[in-house]
């Protein structure tokens, strides 16, 4: 039996998390993390397809970013004084909304997309006078208790009592049922991910999100973006909308603006939006963030845009990504588990089909296999376990798709052919299986 380790971390943070890591053989300590590779203490390296959930778009500990940040933090400046005009915000929302085009003229920042989600909640309601909120079942906007209402998943919710009321969902691109609920007219906002991450890194269908953009506009209900995963540049593009040419009311951006070092979240939005919020002097802080206009985070935004851009990270996860996908796509296809490779830019996601194991079980299996056989990371989609993520940074080098594409050919071909594979699944659902009746 493996000797736990009592750390800290352990004792005082998260020990489920810990024993989680340890069931899955995959807590390593890291020492250094660059670009897309990560050292382990053991001197292993290991390549990084999760990017922390879309967090690492400019890669690991970028030297520009990190450099930034000395420099701000060498300056000395107001940080967080709270009660002056942080010059760098506006310099920072003025590059987000000249990126992002169409309507969006105001930026309120946040330190989180969930911050960001429930923003757009009360924003929205206010606009409009209405209380209903409508979203995509199987979505994911985020754990806060706002955020957790527009998901119709019961295994984030079911711990935490009533959702906040009001909250209807249909289903991701069906665009009658969509039209069937916006004609109550009883929805302040229709929040919608143009490209859904957990629920499996599922693509619209064709033309369901202009036609949702037209319903919501029919129906006085305003259409809510959230590409805190899609945006930056993550698909190809600024803004995954851009791909559809999207015209939203709000948009919401966080996790790869912040450069992966300092918490940054932003909420793109119409004059009519900000201008029905803050409407006068005495509403200039009606809602606000404690840490979302601070200096570090705005220097870490207005870097890490300029890396993106500067290195064409965009175009590169564009081309590269569907070279990648139409890779993984050739040597994939002869495994019957293998059903589809799908994705835009570098946010891909690979569908396995049903499995003899419990559910979910197939897909974490494939994560360890990766990760202790061939030292990758990824991992499998929050609310769809047979969906594996392939989200690396966009700078991820020509060594790290060869590995990644290698990686999953032989895991395919071990999982087919050999019973070690399954041996090795059935002792996961076993241990889980105890855990599960210790609990009880």
């Amino acid at each position: 039996m493996e000797a736990r380790k009592h750390t800290a971390y352990e004792s005082y943070v998260n020990p489920q998390w810990v024993r989680l890591l340890n069931q899955a053989q995959m807590n390593a300590e890291y020492d250094v993390c660059q670009g897309d590779q990560l050292h382990t203490r053991d001197g292993r390296v290991i390549h990084d397809f999760l990017s922390g959930y879309c967090v690492y778009n400019a890669g690991h500990n970028h030297p520009r970013i990190i450099e930034a940040l000395r420099e701000e933090l060498e300056s000395s400046g107001p940080s967080m004084l709270q009660s002056h005009v942080a010059a760098s915000a506006g310099e920072l929302a003025e590059m987000l909304c000249s990126r992002a085009g169409g309507r969006l003229r105001k930026v309120f920042f946040t330190s989180s997309g969930s911050e960001g989600i429930e923003t757009a909640i009360k924003f929205t309601r206010a606009t409009t006078g209405r209380d209903g909120l409508l979203a995509a079942r199987n979505a994911f906007h985020g754990l806060t208790c706002g955020a957790l209402s527009l998901t119709d998943n019961r295994f984030w919710l079911d711990s935490f009592g009533p959702p906040i009321p009001g909250v209807t969902f249909v289903d991701f691109g069906d665009g009658d049922a969509l039209e069937r609920e916006l004609s109550t007219s009883k929805y302040a906002a229709f929040f919608l991910e143009p490209i859904q991450g957990e629920g499996g890194i599922v693509l619209p269908p064709d033309g369901y999100l202009r036609r949702a953009q037209e319903l919501c506009g029919k129906h006085g209900t305003l259409f809510v973006l959230d590409e805190v995963q899609t945006g930056l540049y993550r698909t190809g593009r600024f803004l995954a909308a851009h791909h559809y040419a999207l015209n939203p009311d709000m948009v919401i951006l966080a996790k790869a603006l912040s450069g992966g070092l300092v918490p940054v979240g932003a909420v793109l939005m119409t004059d009519e939006i900000y201008n029905s919020i803050y409407s006068s002097p005495l509403h200039a802080m009606i809602h606000s963030s404690t840490y979302g206009e601070n200096s570090l985070a705005m220097r870490a935004g207005l870097s890490t845009i300029k890396v993106l851009e500067q290195e064409d990270l965009g175009p590169r996860a564009l081309r590269r990504g569907e070279q990648f996908r139409m890779r993984l796509d050739e040597v994939l296809s002869r495994f019957e588990m293998v059903s589809e490779v799908r994705g835009l830019g570098f946010f891909i996601g690979i569908v396995f089909s049903q499995h003899r194991t419990y559910p979910g079980i197939f897909g974490q299996m494939v994560v360890t296999s990766m990760f202790r056989e061939h030292g990758i990371l990824t991992q499998v989609c929050g609310n769809n376990a047979a969906v594996l993520r392939a989200t690396p940074p966009l700078n991820i080098s020509e060594e790290g798709l060869d590995r990644f594409a290698e990686a999953m050919e032989q895991v395919m071909e071990t999982a087919h052919s050999s019973n070690r594979f399954w041996q090795d699944a059935m002792q996961l659902v076993g241990r889980t299986a105890r855990d599960l009746r210790k609990r009880a």
